[in-house]
């Protein structure tokens, strides 16, 4: 990377952009500007706004990490506008990034873009062979396209356009919705709630179902090392190894444990499960750096519900 970078942030003040954040802080480098965008600074999906964000910190790095999201139902609901908006942000994005000559953008993917018809586990280039599941396909073809996009631009004008794909992200600043966030999230709130009131924990499905999740702050590390380091135009896994998948029930106990909740916990078999597993193979990511250490999911989710109980008045839910 060159010296005096400006880094430019979009959807600088959600979960993973916290994470940045927080992780840029401790580091302190002074050769980096970081620019954290949110939604009030613009309307990513408007052409002439997005210039002007780019037109105002003229940015030599981009972190994308700006899309609209949202839960099953709401994904079911509106596919249409999903794709519509997502594919609107990421255009614009990385033709600014073109235009104003960015050194290197790296966008945010996701699991959920994979075929839904595949073997396991997944890995970098299986990401086109088959269509994604048909709940979400508007959100998850849109991200596909940032990998389209990445090649373009990297085959017609050589631009450093590069993309990661993680797993589960938790962490401090998630959104914990109980109806609209994902599980840990939700889960955190419903523990608080349930000990708060004195009442049984409530949790949808068996408990079974198994998961990579992977910590914001570790990703935030990982983010970082991509933009500096990963020069591949093709995406790259970031997540812990098969190894410490963990099922549903496993992440009940440690936040219940980690909340101190005594009460009884009730498990709602007529809620569907979802997928039973998901297993992505980081060993692209390992090659790179086989010593990167994970922070033990306890830890985690023990730092979670910790900041989570202590902002519980301004955090997201």
């Amino acid at each position: 990377m060159s010296a005096n970078k400006t880094i430019l942030v979009t959807g600088g003040t959600g979960l993973v952009g916290c994470a940045i954040a927080e992780q840029v802080r401790k580091e302190s480098n002074p050769d980096e500007k970081w620019i954290f965008l949110s939604s009030k600074d613009g309307d990513l999906t408007d052409v002439n706004a997005t210039a002007a964000i780019f037109e105002k910190y003229k940015p030599t790095h981009v972190i994308h990490l700006a899309a609209m999201v949202g839960g099953l139902f709401k994904n079911l609901k509106y596919n249409l506008e999903f794709f519509r908006k997502n594919m609107a942000i990421n255009d614009n994005i990385l033709h600014n990034c073109y235009e104003y000559k960015v050194e290197k953008c790296v966008s945010c993917l996701s699991t959920c873009i994979f075929p839904d018809k595949t073997t396991y586990p997944i890995d970098e280039s299986m990401v086109h062979n088959g269509p994604p599941h048909n709940s979400n396909y508007g959100y998850a073809y849109s991200k596909r396209m940032i990998d389209i996009l990445n090649r373009g631009y990297s085959q017609q004008h050589g631009c450093k356009f590069t993309s990661v794909i993680p797993t589960n992200i938790f962490g401090k600043h998630d959104n914990f919705n109980i109806e609209d966030g994902h599980v840990i999230p939700g889960l955190i709130h419903k523990v608080y709630l349930a000990k708060k009131n004195n009442e049984p924990l409530p949790v949808w499905g068996t408990g079974s179902p198994r998961r990579q999740f992977v910590y914001a702050l570790d990703l935030a590390k990982l983010f970082i090392w991509v933009l500096r380091e990963y020069e591949e135009t093709e995406p790259i896994i970031l997540s812990v190894g098969e190894e410490d998948e963990v099922s549903i029930k496993e992440v009940v106990e440690m936040v219940v444990e980690a909340m101190e909740f005594r009460g009884q916990i009730n498990y709602d078999t007529s809620k569907s499960d979802g997928q039973f597993k998901k297993t992505a193979n980081n060993a692209k990511l390992r090659n790179y750096l086989p010593d990167f250490t994970f922070t033990p999911i306890k830890q985690a989710l023990a730092e979670t519900c910790e900041w989570f109980t202590k902002n519980y008045e301004t955090a997201r839910k």
